[in-house]
């Protein structure tokens, strides 16, 4: 039986291992990277549907894997012991899940291209965005700036610069799913606070 007070420690793990026995094979043979990468257009044609949730626990490269990992492990692991464990499953499945289909929200009302997507990105930032309303003053550092910042400002610069680096530099990031992961994370974090609001001000106050 799954031990529910280390969910994070699951999701990590299954994210490695899963990586681990299909990035090999996925390198060589596009067919195999269609069958967890999620596709916009094969969605809404209903090929490959499954992918609305194996994509989440997928990723391109051995970097990818390490950066979203590496991420998930402090900010996941904080959020998991604030929420509980049920919770935190809970809103990393729904915000990766609500990042594709915004994915294909935006795809559909804008014709971008429709570009295979993985990584646990914007599950992640359903995270990120939930302690930017649970602990908005708490200090963090952000990779390779060596200056604390708010959490709520954190959050927001790292969307901003991925978003300036798609733009300039041109790299597949997948910004689109980044933004729904986050509003998913932002509306249940309100909620939240507003159903809890006694401890939910306890919390931001103490990690303030």
């Amino acid at each position: 039986m799954i031990n529910l007070k280390n969910v994070t420690l699951w999701i990590i793990g299954i994210n490695v291992i899963l990586f681990l026995l299909i990035f090999p094979f996925a390198v060589s043979n596009a067919k195999v990277l269609s069958f967890v990468a999620f596709n916009p257009a094969d969605f809404v044609h209903g090929i490959n549907v499954w992918t609305l949730i194996t994509s989440v626990f997928m990723h391109g490269s051995p970097s990818h894997l390490f950066l979203n990992m590496f991420s998930l492990m402090f900010i996941g692991g904080f959020l998991e012991r604030l929420i509980g464990s049920k919770r935190f499953l809970g809103i990393y499945l729904i915000s990766g899940i609500f990042a594709n289909l915004f994915y294909v929200l935006v795809y559909l009302t804008f014709g971008i291209d429709s570009i295979p997507a993985v990584g646990a990105s914007g599950a992640i930032f359903g995270i990120a965005g939930m302690l930017a309303v649970l602990t908005p003053k708490m200090p963090i550092y952000i990779m390779f700036i060596p200056v604390a910042m708010p959490m709520w400002f954190g959050v927001t610069l790292m969307l901003a610069v991925l978003w300036v680096l798609t733009l300039l530099a041109g790299l597949p990031i997948g910004n689109e799913a980044h933004l729904g992961g986050l509003l998913c994370g932002l509306a249940y974090a309100f909620y939240l606070r507003k159903k809890h609001w006694h401890k939910a001000r306890i919390i931001a106050r103490y990690y303030s």
